[in-house]
């Protein structure tokens, strides 16, 4: 559900004939709809910051490079043409002519190069965009209109990188003008504007009316009804429901699976449940800290975990049990890499726990060496997280496996992690190219996302192979590998393949999101009635 094709073939050819295409006509007499956000972001700049929530308002505020199906295929959207080199080291885009900021300065190779040079400047602070670029090394004008990408080495899924919000085009003009200030007066060339950005409280857009419709991107040719919309920050899940009930807010992400079944009887509010692929909800094994550095405890811990039961209690069976490493709506997910039991082997667990020495005493917990088989786990407050780690606790304590928890915020969370102290730590992570594993998995990542720890040449090779190789099959086969290399090591305890579940009142059309799941495509929403 809430997905589009994007076709339109004759238009597309026609535009494609002409320098650019025509501003899109208007269409209606414009309302205001409310978009609630479920996280308030620590920061809304995309070139810096690295939530995903704040691609939901600015993926309308920006567009691309380059434009990415539901089909997987990469297609013009701000680059008209790209051409590869040989050796992979060179990409040269061939960009589109018309085009301007919202500012009203020019769209051009000048900007895109400024864009990247503040990414790649390590004063920036960039903590997710600067990764996207992999092995960047610069970027040069050819000429007004040609912009040329130097790597040090092949980076294949560098077109991904570039179909992403975290490295749109930005205007120099403004970046100039506010510097450290921008993510309060952001200018992409998007079919909306940034209005107002108020910290924990709401983001605001308009309609772009000059906006120059892309073929082949966005379904609509015209300009949507919606002339402004009001993202506001609903962090309590308490809350999200009762806002929609009230029609203070339209559109509301992440709906409690509690609150899902009221929606489904609820004529005014439709449930859109919407799979996003990438890295499933996971728990990561600490391979460097005791007692999870011994891989008989890890694979004990995964054979002791009933995650049907889990999904089935904390997310009402709206989401599957994950598997892996990867989604199985993932173009690259591996169905024979998994552990595809979802319910507990007690019995093989405790096996290889006494293996390992850990033996069961009188209180029905494990010791060794009068050492109690103690785990620590940081939490992190969203996604039912706390929840999962409620049942991990009783479910690991019929092993007698003792399991500390401690919910923090993610800066906490990120300072246990670098101080070394967590045996488990939880988190899921969308995206649509599978060298996201490399930022997770592969030991040169230590000390950043490499949460596991894990620091395997076999690993590593088959991830900087995956992310070198042009051919399509052969990445498959390796990233196969890695997945495959990911549960033999034990590295994670797979929970929820991760469904988004959006709560949209009757006023709203068909909501549909981009090819990630997780964005919203605000250009090609229709309302069938005005909703304040």
């Amino acid at each position: 559900m809430g997905t589009r094709l994007r076709v339109g073939l004759l238009l597309a050819a026609v535009c494609m004939a002409l320098a650019s295409c025509s501003p899109a006509n208007h269409e209606g007499t414009g309302s205001k709809l409310v978009y609630g956000l479920t996280l308030a972001p620590s920061g809304l700049d995309p070139h810096i910051d690295v939530s995903s929530e704040l691609g939901i308002p600015l993926n309308s505020v920006y567009d691309t490079l380059v434009f990415r199906s539901h089909s997987g295929e990469y297609l013009p959207m701000l680059a008209e043409t790209w051409s590869i080199s040989d050796d992979g080291l060179r990409y040269e885009f061939r960009l589109r002519q018309g085009i301007r900021f919202h500012d009203g300065t020019p769209f051009d190779a000048t900007a895109v190069k400024r864009t990247l040079d503040r990414i790649a400047d390590p004063e920036s602070g960039s903590r997710r965009a600067v990764t996207l670029l992999g092995p960047y090394v610069s970027s040069s004008v050819r000429d007004e209109h040609t912009l040329v990408v130097e790597l040090s080495q092949p980076f294949a899924p560098l077109l991904d990188s570039f179909s992403q919000v975290y490295l749109a085009p930005a205007s120099p003009a403004t970046l100039d003008k506010w510097g450290a200030e921008y993510q309060f007066h952001q200018v992409g060339t998007g079919p909306f504007k940034l209005s107002e950005y108020l910290p924990k409280d709401h983001v605001t857009l308009v309609r772009y009316d000059e906006y120059v419709r892309i073929p082949g991107t966005y379904e609509r040719d015209v300009l949507p009804e919606v002339t402004e919309v009001e993202f506001r920050f609903l962090v309590e899940p308490a809350v999200r429901l009762p806002a929609l009930e009230s029609g203070d807010a339209d559109v509301v992400g992440e709906i409690p699976p509690q609150d899902a079944s009221r929606i489904e009887q609820d004529d005014e509010i439709e449930l859109v449940p919407v799979a996003i692929p990438g890295l499933p909800l996971v728990g990561f094994l600490n391979t460097q800290a005791a007692p999870t550095d011994d891989i008989r405890v890890r694979q004990a811990l995964l054979l002791a975990t009933d995650r049907a039961q889990i999904v089935q209690t904390v997310f009402g069976g709206y989401s599957p049990v994950a598997t892996g490493a990867l989604s199985r709506n993932h173009a690259d997910y591996a169905p024979t890499a998994g552990h595809s039991a979802p319910s507990a082997d007690i019995a093989g667990a405790a096996a290889l726990l006494d293996e390992a020495g850990w033996r069961l005493g009188n209180n029905g917990m494990r010791s060794r060496e009068g050492t109690p088989l103690r785990l620590r786990a940081y939490v992190m407050g969203w996604g039912m997280v706390p929840e999962v780690g409620q049942l991990l606790q009783a479910q690991w304590k019929g092993l007698g496996v003792e399991l500390q928890m401690e919910e923090v915020t993610f800066a906490a969370a990120l300072a246990a992690v670098a101080a070394n102290e967590h045996n488990l730590i939880f988190w899921s992570e969308p995206g649509t190219d599978a060298d996201l594993l490399t930022s997770f998995f592969h030991s040169g990542r230590l000390g950043q996302r490499n949460w596991s720890r894990a620091a395997s040449p076999d690993l590593d090779a088959a991830l900087d192979a995956a992310r070198e190789a042009s051919d399509r099959g052969a990445r498959r086969e390796l990233y196969a590998r890695a997945q495959h290399l990911i549960m033999d090591q034990a590295l994670i305890i797979p929970i929820r393949d991760y469904v988004n579940l959006n709560g949209v009142r009757a006023c709203v059309g068909e909501l549909a999101f981009d090819s990630r799941g997780w964005f919203p495509n605000l250009n090609d929403l229709d309302l069938t009635s005005s909703c304040r």
